[in-house]
């Protein structure tokens, strides 16, 4: 039987000021009003920038309530240094924050380099573990093809058993996207039905979080069937409520 669907939720905003063009005020307003609807929703987490952490724990905790906050980590290319990553991680951790998720850096698996790609995944998982915090590692799928999706995820689950144990390995997800990759003619930049069934087949047992792209309830439903845990998005209310919305991620 399936868990209330508010804690499938990962409610999400990772614009900054500038991609929204909006003031820093206008954001904080949209993330104090995100992080209430959380709380009064009983949504499992809000996914935000580091910067709000702070924010959130506060709110929450005044509240009561148990709604946990993540965070993203080399976002949203995931381009950047190994030691760039490790030391967002650690700062978002001393700010107290539950989950952090990575952005793997997909373009040197791409690139075959794939011992890079490993040693990030053995250090931030690490890291994040040695925390009791959950890992999620956003691969990127609109940048991938099928059969990538498939390699790569397989790849994550073979470095975190092997390195954490299959104990261990229920605090790790493989996460579909970032919501923020350009793609061209219209195509879709988030998680779709297709894979997420790769990523399902091929990351078991780690986890698999749906990101970008579920829109409404019956998606998010059909999402869980093929064995989604969580679902990033920014439209979590109308989501859990059935109301059909519009945005992008």
């Amino acid at each position: 039987m399936l868990m209330k669907l508010s804690q499938y939720i990962d409610s999400t905003y990772l614009k900054l000021p500038s991609q929204a063009n909006i003031s820093v005020e206008e954001t904080k307003k949209k993330l104090t009003l995100l992080i209430h609807e959380a709380i009064a929703c009983n949504f499992k987490l809000v996914m935000i920038r580091a910067n709000y952490i702070s924010l959130a724990k506060e709110m929450i905790t005044k509240a009561n309530s148990s709604v946990l906050i993540g965070t993203v980590i080399g976002f949203h290319e995931g381009t950047c240094s190994l030691e760039s990553k490790l030391k967002e991680a650690q700062e978002a951790i001393n700010l107290g924050v539950d989950e952090l998720d990575f952005v793997v850096n997909y373009e040197a698996f791409k690139n075959r380099q794939t011992a890079l790609v490993e040693q990030e995944i053995i250090k931030g998982t690490q890291m994040g573990l040695n925390n009791s915090k959950v890992v999620k590692w956003i691969i990127e799928v609109a940048a991938l093809s099928n059969e990538q999706i498939a390699s790569i995820s397989g790849l994550i689950k073979k470095v975190v058993i092997a390195n954490f144990g299959a104990e261990k390995a229920k605090n790790v997800f493989v996460k579909s996207s970032t919501g923020f990759y350009k793609t061209e003619e219209g195509k879709p930049n988030g998680a779709t039905f297709e894979t997420i069934k790769i990523m399902s087949d091929n990351a078991r047992p780690l986890r698999v979080k749906a990101a970008g792209g579920v829109k409404t309830r019956e998606d998010a439903l059909k999402m869980i069937t093929l064995g989604v845990q969580r679902i990033g998005t920014s439209s979590a209310k109308q989501i859990v409520e059935g109301i059909k919305n519009n945005a992008e991620y």
